[in-house]
């Protein structure tokens, strides 16, 4: 109980210095100062997630760090098991990304400002036009250079086992062409999920899997991606 009040208690509290850091990044924005300022957000929002990482008391352990692409746009497609699973994206997946992202999030301050600084896209769930949208939203980003997350069983799994891939999102990477990198989670639910949002320590697996690419793909083999990347994610669980 002790490490959840100090977790929470420093999330609110590290939030703090974001507020000015922001206005930072908004200022090389104004003065065209885009790669520095992309930089800039990169570092900080990284730095700040492996902040709520170790506060957690996780341990984490990474294979594949060679199968990302450093100098393009790839979408990472990832299973969803917990609500640490952007932050452990954010800290020890070192590529500049967005994330496909529920709506809620934008009741957050703070967050929701950095989150539009990293170029995320928020989508509201139940509602097919604004589904849509985000969906453009995200392409276009994607095309302009940046890469995307995206966790296409919509909501966490709370254990090993994986939800439902939706198709839809896959177009975030089909569209624009870019590579899709599947990610493999494993274990993050057992730092809140499993003990009622409690937070505790865990051992925690991260697996990036070869990028798959998205060129000229046939109408079946863009069916059946879905299906293709969930097979490889489910590999490592």
């Amino acid at each position: 109980m002790l490490r959840t009040i100090a977790w929470y208690t420093h999330f609110v509290f590290s939030l703090v210095p974001k507020v000015p850091q922001g206005y930072k990044v908004k200022k090389l924005l104004k003065s065209g100062k885009i790669s520095e300022a992309d930089e800039y957000v990169h570092r900080c929002s990284s730095k700040w997630a492996m902040q709520q990482v170790k506060m957690s008391g996780a341990k984490v352990k990474v294979v594949g760090e060679e199968n990302i692409p450093a100098d393009i746009p790839v979408l990472f497609v990832s299973n969803h098991q917990g609500n640490f699973d952007i932050a452990l994206f954010m800290s020890y997946i070192k590529k500049p990304k967005g994330y496909l992202s529920k709506i809620e999030m934008k009741k957050i301050p703070v967050v929701r400002t950095w989150m539009g600084l990293m170029h995320c896209v928020f989508m509201e769930r139940g509602n097919l036009r604004k589904a849509a949208e985000a969906i453009s939203e995200g392409i276009k980003i994607l095309k302009s250079g940046y890469s995307m997350v995206l966790f296409p069983e919509g909501t966490r799994s709370k254990g090993n086992h994986m939800n439902e891939f939706k198709a839809g999102g896959f177009k975030l990477a089909t569209k624009p062409e870019v590579p899709i990198v599947p990610v493999t989670i494993k274990g993050s639910y057992k730092l809140m999920e499993l003990n009622n949002s409690k937070i505790k320590p865990a051992e925690i697996e991260i697996y990036i899997h070869p990028m798959i690419p998205t060129e000229n793909l046939t109408r079946e083999e863009e069916g059946n991606l879905p299906d293709r990347v969930k097979a490889i994610i489910q590999s490592k669980l």
